[in-house]
């Protein structure tokens, strides 16, 4: 029976998935998957994109495990696609690529000042506090009044790690370098900036709700931002999604901290709605001072439009969470303009032409955009394997498809790849770390010694 032998480069929750359901499609023919991820520990944006404070978080990975367990994928860690392995290594030893590389960097925001001292991209931000490897293990936290630009999941949930007491995620994950940090913050009140109104945001009940649930801080929200037109209430009316946002902000109106009044917590966080970003105000140095905004209001038809009200909130420092974007992947086309490998349906397309280049398949972020919960990916995947499995007379003929061929082609560039084995002692030397203070565990963060403590050296 003939063996496709498929790579997979990126290990986060879209290319197991697409591992995991091309194993349980209907096929003739066997399968032999290799995932490849250019850090040592698996799971993508799952470990190093999610706050660590997410109930939701533990469901996911053991979904996540539970397909790596089953032993029938090899994982190859530490590995960085373009450097270590390329494109022309991989037409030599497999029969297609799936590319599930995700997308890691943030969107720009065209507006003055945005490139100030003390203005950060919402995406460097989590990687600091989820303890990413390659990213500096340093941040500084000024200022008592810090702004948020965004009203979807990353917005709110970089709020709330800016707004929650350290004490209070020491239950979780966190590495110890980002409780010191966040223990010495002074911040006291946290501003997230929305552009529409509470019945068009982008974030999730349970995004919202978890703002609700934390020690000594209140969320403020604002009458004037209520005042629903047609559109809105439709909205409310016919979106179960929406009508429980609505509920929950409705409570918080009839709280004593409502319009900024009668709180009695330390920390506040401040949902501005109907707020555009202008300009960011800036010292003499070049650093943060305020944030310019304008009122908007709605079209009618789910968008928003200038009132010509200008107002001005007074920041220390100011995150940006507009979305992220894909980077390009060396020997591969590329959308600069939506930050994504151009695609149908997955089949990667040629560069100057609508031409499919065979073998070569993208799923996830880096072939739709970062649009979506992580549940999204399984049809995205479901989508992309489909035509994996019907393009068999197009494959590629690899040279040299052996299992051996990779290690040793890993070996001989001086490659210190790490294993499933490999990622097992990892995580239980995590847990043993977090075990003695009662947490679920504490990242390793140093690249170096992450790949030591995998490899057992």
């Amino acid at each position: 029976m003939t063996t496709l032998r498929l790579a997979i480069v990126g290990a986060g929750p879209a290319g197991i998935y697409a591992a995991d359901i091309l194993l349980r499609t209907e096929r003739n023919f066997d399968v032999s998957i290799d995932l490849f991820e250019k850090l040592p520990a698996p799971y993508g944006l799952v470990r190093y994109g999610v706050a660590p404070d997410h109930p939701r978080i533990k469901g996911v990975v053991n979904a996540l495990r539970d397909v790596l367990d089953r032993g029938d994928i090899r994982i190859f860690g530490n590995v960085t696609y373009g450097e270590d392995i390329t494109l022309d290594d991989l037409k030599k030893h497999y029969n297609a690529v799936i590319f599930s590389t995700g997308a890691i960097r943030d969107a720009a925001l065209d507006i003055p000042g945005i490139d100030a001292k003390g203005s950060f991209g919402a995406a460097d931000f989590v990687s600091w506090y989820d303890g990413h490897p390659d990213v500096p293990r340093t941040w500084t936290i000024e200022g008592e009044h810090v702004g948020m630009i965004g009203n979807g999941n990353v917005a709110l949930d970089a709020a709330r790690i800016l707004a929650k007491h350290a004490d209070d995620l020491l239950p979780t994950e966190i590495p110890q370098n980002v409780y010191d940090v966040l223990k010495a913050s002074p911040v006291t009140d946290v501003h997230v900036f929305g552009r529409r109104g509470p019945a068009q945001v982008k974030f999730t009940p349970l995004e919202l709700r978890e703002l609700g649930d934390m020690n000594d801080v209140d969320v403020v929200v604002y009458d004037e931002d209520f005042d629903y037109d047609e559109a809105s209430r439709e909205a409310i009316a016919t979106n179960k999604q929406v009508k429980v946002i609505d509920r929950v902000l409705q409570k918080w109106r009839e709280r004593p901290s409502a319009n900024g009044t009668g709180g009695e917590a330390s920390r506040r966080l401040h949902l501005h709605f109907w707020a555009k970003p202008v300009e960011v105000k800036t010292d003499d140095d070049g650093n943060v001072t305020a944030l310019v905004y304008e009122r908007t209001t709605s079209d009618g038809a789910g968008g928003v439009v200038g009132t010509g009200e200008v107002r001005e909130q007074k920041l220390s420092q100011l995150y940006r969470a507009v979305g992220y974007f894909g980077s390009a992947l060396p020997g591969l086309p590329f959308d600069e303009r939506h930050g994504v490998i151009p695609n149908h349906e997955g089949q990667v397309l040629a560069e100057d032409s609508n031409d499919i280049l065979p073998g070569v398949y993208a799923t996830g972020w880096i072939k739709r955009g970062p649009v979506g919960l992580i549940g999204h990916t399984k049809s995205d995947a479901m989508e992309t394997v489909t035509h994996l499995v019907n393009d068999q007379s197009s494959w590629w003929q690899p040279e040299d498809p052996s299992a051996e061929a990779i290690p040793a082609l890993l070996e001989s560039r001086g490659v210190e790849w790490t294993d499933l084995d490999g990622w097992h002692r990892l995580d239980e030397h995590e847990v043993a770390l977090g075990e003695p203070q009662g947490r679920a565990r504490v990242k390793v963060v140093p690249r170096d010694e992450m790949v030591k403590i995998s490899r057992g050296e």
